[in-house]
């Protein structure tokens, strides 16, 4: 049930870092990706030695971690009136601040955790930490977010 959810995610294709979303309520999410061996980004990251950069950890983490649960909240109708969610939305981040603890290797499953730490004035604030296979912390940190609308207010009111 937690899954359907991942029919509104804006990803596709290689830029899909959601696999299995098994917890999800207001206050939380939690979620899993495993890395592709054969991922676009490890071919230079390091040659002959691939590491997932912090980047794509950091986005991992953004799409379970904030767009997940903002999405869940949206739709779920937990949001002020005058937010809303359309087929032109789209998650936006707007701060991040993380530290590293662990590599993670191409292969590896890794497992996001979310707490909500606030969500108004259409703008969600998580506590994000990223556990390894053997429940290490590979990555923990605090993200922002708003969603927006792709189409103009202009534009909606004329339709």
């Amino acid at each position: 049930m937690n899954n359907d959810i991942l029919s509104y995610l804006p990803y596709k294709s290689s830029f899909l870092f959601v696999d299995n979303i098994s917890a999800l309520d207001s206050d939380g999410v939690t979620g899993d990706h495993t890395l592709k061996p054969d991922a676009f980004f490890y071919e230079d990251h390091f040659v002959n030695n691939p590491v997932t950069p912090g980047v794509i950890i950091t986005e991992i983490m953004a799409q379970i971690g904030l767009v997940v649960l903002g999405i869940h909240l949206m739709i779920s109708g937990q949001h002020e009136d005058q937010v809303l969610m359309d087929e032109g939305s789209f998650p936006l981040l707007t701060s991040t601040n993380v530290d590293f603890y662990k590599m993670v290797l191409p292969g590896e499953k890794v497992v996001v955790t979310s707490k909500k730490q606030y969500f108004r004035f259409g703008k969600l604030k998580c506590a994000v930490e990223m556990h390894n296979g053997s429940n290490e912390l590979v990555a923990k940190g605090i993200f922002s977010g708003v969603i927006k609308s792709a189409i103009p207010k202009k534009d909606k009111e004329a339709e």
